[in-house]
């Protein structure tokens, strides 16, 4: 079973490898076009091409781009005049710090959401709890981003509304700088974890509603055992399967950048990376990162299937 695994996951790996190449290169434009300007002479914009190796053919460019990679060269930033290994290693921690506490979030949140939607589900407050869920369920993530920042941080002034610190942290010491990180770590973290904490808890409330209609609920109930006991000990271990599942999904995809996120709070991960060399069309970044997000997907469904395991022994089957 785990020999199958591996090799569906090489396989991905190097279908994946494969299909960003081509989408990269295969796009609309020319990298070079971005240099244009009245003053620039068709010579100069072709031998920018031969320096980038744009003017080869693209199987011959394909070959190249992938013996670095066996190598371990990520290539060369056109617009940051860098190796994309120092690129990534700037940005990647940043959106570690983001990736971590929002999926923290998320999951306690959710969780504890998700419990009190199933369990009050026939409550007045179980049906409004479930509307609010939905409601912040449908919010597109940037106007979530834009209410949160208009709010707390131009009507109120109780967090800054981007950056991941203050200009002037560099003078202040250890602990001033900490407090700063989490000032700044506060709204990025919570739209994103509280859009996913909104769609965990939609997961858990279906799943707590059908665990809790049970025969070994009903037999628990006879038994005379607490509430909270039959609750948390026997429904929503049960309940939480799915949600695993859905968490092993959302983690990569926030490893990844929060693409949006990261661009409204200024926040200096690999979403904002991948997002101006987009517009640059930096193909060794973009290759780079895309390369990144898709292994990581891979490498969080495969975390969820042990997971998965771990939660109900009877899979392992």
């Amino acid at each position: 079973m785990f020999r199958h695994r591996i090799f569906h996951f090489l396989l991905l790996l190097l279908g994946i490898w494969v299909l960003n190449f081509f989408m990269i290169r295969l796009s609309p434009g020319d990298a070079s076009n971005l240099y244009w300007g009245p003053q620039t002479t068709r010579q100069s914009l072709e031998s920018l091409r031969q320096q980038r190796g744009l003017e080869q053919p693209l199987l011959e460019q394909f070959t190249t781009w992938s013996t670095r990679f066996l190598r371990g060269d990520l290539g060369y930033s056109w617009t940051q005049h860098r190796p994309v290994r120092a690129v990534l290693a700037d940005a990647l921690p940043a959106t570690l710090q983001l990736a971590f506490f929002a999926l923290l979030v998320n999951f306690l949140l959710g969780c504890l959401w998700g419990v009190v939607i199933g369990v009050f589900s026939s409550h007045w407050a179980g049906r409004v709890l479930n509307a609010l869920s939905l409601i912040v369920y449908s919010m597109p993530t940037f106007w979530l981003a834009m209410i949160f920042i208009l709010l707390f941080s131009l009507e109120l002034q109780w967090l800054p509304p981007a950056q991941m610190q203050s200009l002037w942290i560099q003078e202040a010491g250890f602990w001033r700088a900490l407090f700063d990180r989490l000032q700044h770590l506060i709204l990025p973290v919570a739209v994103l974890g509280l859009a996913g904490a909104a769609a965990t808890s939609r997961y858990l409330r279906g799943q707590m509603m059908e665990v809790l209609q049970q025969d070994y609920i009903r037999l628990a109930q006879a038994k005379g055992l607490s509430r909270g006991r039959i609750i948390f000990r026997h429904a929503f271990k049960n309940a939480l399967l799915p949600v695993v599942t859905l968490l092993g999904l959302y983690f990569p995809f926030l490893l990844s950048g929060a693409f949006v996120v990261e661009v409204i709070f200024a926040w200096p991960g690999m979403g904002r990376v991948a997002y101006e060399a987009l517009f640059a069309k930096d193909y060794p970044v973009i290759f780079a990162v895309n390369f990144i997000a898709a292994t990581t997907v891979i490498l969080g469904n495969l975390l969820a299937d042990v997971l998965y395991q771990v939660v109900d022994p009877r899979t392992r089957a």
